[in-house]
């Protein structure tokens, strides 16, 4: 694993510090971690909704459209109930 040091006002400092405790991180670089990994997931989540939103649709999103990913879904899960 990999070091940074990074240089913060007292501020924020007081800000890092504050939530260790009441959200559980022993150490601040821990939350650091958590804030970088969570901002990281939303570049990934918005690059997935942009390319999604850039696709052609092969089908109209309707109830039905729903009503049948349920069915595949419920099937999937199904078959992996009975495969243990």
């Amino acid at each position: 694993m990999s070091t940074m040091n990074i240089s913060l006002t007292d501020s924020l400092k007081a800000f890092v510090d504050t939530p260790l405790g009441e959200h559980g991180f022993g150490i601040s670089s821990e939350y650091v971690r958590e804030l970088i990994q969570r901002d990281q997931d939303r570049v990934r989540l918005r690059a997935m909704l942009l390319a999604g939103a850039a696709s052609l649709s092969g089908e109209a999103v309707t109830p039905n459209y729903f009503d049948k990913l349920r069915a595949k879904v419920g099937a999937k899960g199904k078959a992996a109930r009975t495969a243990r």
